[in-house]
């Protein structure tokens, strides 16, 4: 299957530049979009006023903040700060009408819709028309059987619907199936406290990207709800409104693996500040990829850092629990000795575009030997020919391609300007690679 041609791809674009000598920089990214949206979402609801720090302010979590807004949820933003304070509802969602926007974030509509069965209604749920093509079924098939009334206005199984809550369903239990997308789990379990009894969640089949799931319970552990898992198929939600809190949300463990991958491929080393041993993100995980392909890498209680040892080797890499990475593991693959099979991530064929074809289509643009397998890709190490990447409107393959710029001449990003969904401030940090990164001088001397 090959992707089709985003649209504005063949105006404009980002040239990289290859580096000169090798990479010495110590790094800081912003706030983590996982934690961010999993945590605004848990503060709005809360009982009292809680303060966030280390907010991501990116297209995803503004789309969140703004929903929220629209719902009638105080909030008091300082982006200089990265702060948001919220004045909780007390385990209540204001009642409509309301028309909220997910604009191209799944985890603000995955979150939302579970959230809005629990209001009075009515609520419109959209989003644009990349959204709009993500599957939803799976999550609104469960709202309905939990006695939610759920009106789809538009395509089966996907965005805009109508919500409200319905009459109560006689069970406390739901089934969902966890291999499409751990966001559809994660929204159920942040919604369930606000049920008059919780909730009983129990998984079917393959449990893609689990790390998120122990995220959103370690997120709602934080605001005062404390989930039970009797095994590992089944999440035991109490009632009860969260508690407001102070939190501070640790970096993106997903926008650090662009600047783990980078002294891999270029050379020299790259120290992450804010993402230690303990981090919570099992997107960090990219890092023991990059440990058995060759790399160093030390952890200490507040970074990670990695060092080049000169060669990278090709490896088998399962990503079946941190997918966001593959990206990036598919584009360090090139400089490897021998080739890299990547298994386990097949699902990532419905996020913002098919990843499997999006990526195997761009690197053999560049002239590398790369095939699509049944749940993932095979790449063989090869020196890549210049070439403009197309993005499909997915901030991943601009952020992971970008890497092969920095031993490769004549690699050209197309729709740079995607980033901004996860990572608005990302090339100014790319290009912080040439002269030592973008922590202050403070930092880098601790």
């Amino acid at each position: 299957m090959s992707p089709s041609a985003p649209p504005g791809d063949a105006a404009g674009g980002r040239r990289i530049e290859p580096l000169d000598g090798p990479i010495d920089a110590v790094i800081r990214v912003p706030g983590s979009k996982s934690i961010t949206n999993r945590a605004l979402v848990a503060a709005a609801v809360a009982d009292g006023t809680s303060v966030l720090d280390g907010v991501l302010f990116a297209d995803d979590t503004e789309a969140m903040l703004d929903s929220l807004d629209r719902l009638g949820i105080g909030l008091d933003i300082d982006r200089d700060a990265c702060r948001v304070t919220i004045v909780g509802t007390g385990g209540a969602v204001p009642p409509g009408p309301a028309d909220l926007d997910a604009r191209m974030s799944g985890t603000t509509a995955r979150f939302l819709a579970p959230l809005l069965a629990s209001g009075p209604g009515p609520y419109r749920l959209g989003a644009s028309e990349p959204m709009l093509a993500r599957p939803m079924g799976d999550g609104l098939d469960a709202l309905a059987r939990l006695g939610a009334a759920v009106d789809e206005q538009g395509q089966p199984g996907h965005l805009p619907v109508l919500i409200r809550a319905g009459r109560p369903a006689a069970s406390n239990e739901v089934r969902l199936r966890a291999d499409v997308s751990s966001q559809f789990v994660s929204g159920l379990l942040l919604s369930a406290p606000l049920r008059p009894h919780g909730l009983v969640v129990r998984l079917d089949g393959p449990i893609v990207s689990r790390p998120y799931l122990d995220l959103t319970v370690g997120v709602m552990a934080a605001f005062g709800v404390v989930v039970d898992q009797p095994d590992d198929r089944s999440y035991v939600v109490p009632p009860g409104p969260y508690r407001a809190a102070r939190y501070r949300i640790e970096p993106d463990a997903s926008a650090a693996s662009y600047f783990f991958a980078a002294p891999a491929i270029a050379g020299g080393r790259v120290r992450v500040l804010g993402l230690g041993a303990g981090a919570l993100q099992g997107d960090i995980r990219f890092v023991e990829v990059l440990e058995q392909m060759g790399a160093e890498v030390e952890r200490g209680s507040d970074f990670t850092e990695v060092r080049a040892t000169g060669s990278l080797r090709g490896v088998e890499a399962d990503l079946t629990d941190f997918s966001d990475t593959a990206q990036t593991l598919a584009t360090t693959a090139v400089f490897a000795d021998g080739a890299t099979s990547v298994t386990g991530i097949g699902f990532i064929r419905r996020k913002e575009t098919d990843r499997v074809a999006a990526v195997v289509a761009e690197l053999r643009r560049c002239g590398i030997d790369a095939t699509e397998d049944p749940d993932g890709w095979t790449i063989h190490p090869g020196s890549p020919s210049p070439a403009t990447i197309r993005t499909y409107d997915d901030h991943r393959m601009a952020m992971s391609f970008a890497l092969l710029g920095l031993r490769a001449s004549g690699i050209t990003i197309a729709d740079p300007g995607c980033v901004a969904k996860t990572f608005p401030a990302f090339w100014d940090t790319f290009e912080s690679l040439r002269s030592g990164g973008n922590a202050t001088m403070v930092e880098r001397a601790e």
